[in-house]
């Protein structure tokens, strides 16, 4: 078993103090009126420790993904196996909705799709090898084998469409400020696609 040293640890929890401040910042300031000056005067660090860690204000955010990231993994560890692919689909979307809104906001998610939308910038969100990603098409894959979700489309392309579905709709809300329930609206909408996906 690897342990930390007394250094690493200290650096981890920095990191992390950097990280719930600066999110916390986003969610009551709006991610625009947040400067780097006040994440490291409200996160009692300094400015090196703040580039130590992360290149831009902007990098919260990636930081934070691989967070959500893990909670996706997470979240199918704690699925039952028996339960139908539909279900399972429903239960991550509905729960990915609920995560988001609770961990970015609606100024947060709006600061996240501007940051995808920079030129030049790598991407994290197009990334096809995040757990998102796998775990909807594992999903997706063991519905159409088990019979219960059509084969029209493969897995693949199923997956896309579902991410770009679930990206559409934190978009919408973070653009409309939240003037609707996201979990009902992602229910609904997956309602509808699964009517034509059943065999």
């Amino acid at each position: 078993m690897v342990t930390k040293t007394l250094r690493q640890q200290k650096a981890l929890e920095t990191k992390q103090r950097i990280l719930r401040t600066a999110l916390a910042l986003f969610s009551a300031k709006g991610f625009d009126h947040v400067s780097v000056d006040e994440i490291v005067r409200e996160s009692a660090t300094s400015k090196g420790a703040f580039y130590g860690h992360f290149a831009s204000k902007y990098d919260i955010f990636l930081e934070k993904f691989k967070e959500i990231d893990q909670f996706y993994s997470e979240f199918q560890q704690n699925l039952p196996d028996e339960l139908p692919a539909e279900d399972k689909i429903r239960k991550l979307a509905i729960a990915q909705m609920m995560y988001l809104r609770e961990e970015l906001g609606r100024d947060g998610t709006r600061a996240l799709y501007a940051y995808a939308l920079t030129p030049s910038v790598d991407n994290y969100l197009s990334d096809t090898e995040r757990p998102l990603y796998a775990v909807l098409e594992s999903f997706i894959s063991a519905g159409q084998k088990s019979g219960e979700l059509a084969s029209t489309a493969s897995a693949k392309r199923l997956t896309m469409l579902l991410s770009r579905s679930m990206r559409g709709t934190l978009y919408d809300w973070a653009i409309f400020d939240g003037d609707f329930d996201l979990a009902a609206e992602i229910d609904e909408w997956l309602e509808l696609l699964f009517t034509g996906l059943r065999v």
